[in-house]
């Protein structure tokens, strides 16, 4: 199993940026899919991720995120990146890093992850 562990949260104001990391370790057919989900106070995990790479890097994202979000992998997919711009209140939640071994991860929830981090928070300030 990877074990994972997301960085790079923590408050900023609105507009402003934050980049997560989350760093992999474990076979790298277990991290074919890579994916990132949000947890908002008081609420339950979302159950689609807000964006996600696939096995080739190719990138897929929420409509939540589109264009304001960019995820990213080093090669060896080691370390997967969140690059967050244009940060907005409703963006405030725990940021989740989850690793599976399907191929494309299109269609996707979380119940299809086995492996998971511990989560960052980011807190967004208007």
């Amino acid at each position: 199993q990877v074990q994972l562990r997301e960085s790079g949260g923590g408050s900023v104001q609105a507009g402003g940026s934050l980049r997560l990391s989350c760093t992999a370790s474990g076979d790298a057919y277990d991290k074919n899919c890579m994916a990132w989900f949000r947890q908002a106070s008081g609420q339950e995990r979302e159950g689609v991720p807000i964006a996600s790479i696939d096995r080739d890097g190719s990138p897929n994202y929420s409509d939540f995120v589109k264009g304001r979000f960019t995820i990213s992998a080093d090669d060896a997919k080691n370390t997967l990146y969140l690059q967050m711009d244009s940060l907005k209140p409703d963006a405030t939640a725990t940021y989740f890093c989850a690793t599976a071994r399907f191929w494309f991860c299109r269609g996707t929830s979380s119940v299809d992850f086995p492996s998971w981090g511990q989560g960052t928070q980011v807190t967004v300030s208007s």
